[in-house]
């Protein structure tokens, strides 16, 4: 959700390139939330992060999105960048039937929509 505000946001001003810890498939529910918006999720996928550690990709801001029990798994990435943790819950434990997951994601996608806002105000 995180790299599909900013692209929609700043795309412009922004190369935005997200991973997760282990590679995978996209939540279905947290495509439908962002679309619900207006923000489509096109084209991503959930990149492995090792493969930009691997390749030694620079970047200027490293901005990590994962609850803080899992926040100490983030890897560190080479090269001089700014690290910024931003902590939110992780929409696949939401528990419930569908509908109720989608609620708890649409309260997760309002905080990073928030987050990026604001992150974006300031850069």
């Amino acid at each position: 959700m995180c790299e599909a505000f900013v692209r929609h946001y700043a795309g412009d001003r922004f190369e935005v390139h997200s991973s997760g810890i282990e590679a995978g498939k996209l939540n279905p529910l947290v495509v439908q939330a962002m679309i619900e918006i207006g923000i489509s999720m096109k084209d991503q996928y959930a990149k492995p992060v090792q493969e930009y550690i691997d390749r030694s990709e620079h970047f200027d801001y490293v901005i990590t999105v994962c609850d803080e029990s899992n926040a100490e798994r983030c890897p560190l990435f080479p090269g001089k960048h700014e690290r910024i943790h931003w902590s939110f819950a992780d929409p696949s434990a939401i528990p419930g039937t569908d509908e109720e997951k989608l609620i708890g994601i649409r309260v997760i996608r309002e905080e990073i929509h928030q987050k990026v806002q604001q992150w974006l105000l300031e850069h």
